[in-house]
């Protein structure tokens, strides 16, 4: 029996979810780059290489924020040829499968365009901050677009949005849980958890 489509069903839950209750974020510059202190502290403990990759993937999206470069599946496509260290990182071509099997995400002829579109709102200006963080790293986490590889640009890609709007978080770690694609209050947690790490101070 095959698995209902989670792509459809996440694509429900992101109309669904109140994105504009997600907290405002504050300029802070924080001590530390979250993201860079996670490849260089467990990261690079488990595999130094697959840290450095990460490490030239996120200088890139740090850039293209810097750039103000459109956010699309060909921008994410550069990072993810670092991260994989692979000369090309093509939309998958099939139907992907995550959580052993739970969550299937379909694929048909548009929903590469789908994708961007979505992507596209990370600059709806009439959406908090932390809200198109949020619901942008789990469009790629549900979307699914790459073979392998697809949580770490979930996760560069929240790092890029924040920060072309000058957001650095302090840490990255709390970020990197199991989501489901038909949970709507986890989505909506997400973008409070964003909020959360935002104010992270350290004296």
């Amino acid at each position: 029996m095959t698995a209902a489509d989670s792509l459809s069903a996440w694509l429900r839950v992101r109309r669904e979810v109140d994105w504009q209750h997600a907290p405002a974020l504050r300029r802070i510059l924080p001590d530390r780059d979250g993201f860079r202190s996670w490849c260089e502290g467990p990261v690079r403990r488990r595999d130094p290489i697959r840290a450095g990759r990460l490490l030239a993937a996120h200088t890139l999206a740090r850039e293209d924020a810097a750039r103000e470069s459109p956010l699309d599946f060909a921008l994410l496509a550069g990072w993810q040829r670092e991260v994989l260290a692979a000369p090309e990182a093509p939309f998958r071509v099939s139907d992907a499968y995550a959580k052993a099997g739970r969550e299937r995400y379909g694929l048909t002829s548009h929903t590469q365009d789908d994708f961007d579109c979505c992507l596209r709102g990370t600059t709806d200006q009439d959406l908090p901050l932390a809200a198109r963080a949020a619901r942008a790293y789990l469009d790629v986490a549900f979307f699914h677009p790459f073979t392998d590889g697809n949580a770490r640009a979930a996760l560069l890609t929240l790092v890029h949005v924040l920060a072309r709007e000058d957001i650095v978080l302090p840490e990255v770690g709390p970020l990197q849980t199991i989501r489901y694609a038909d949970d709507p209050a986890g989505a909506a947690d997400l973008a409070t958890l964003i909020g959360v790490l935002n104010r992270l101070h350290r004296h």
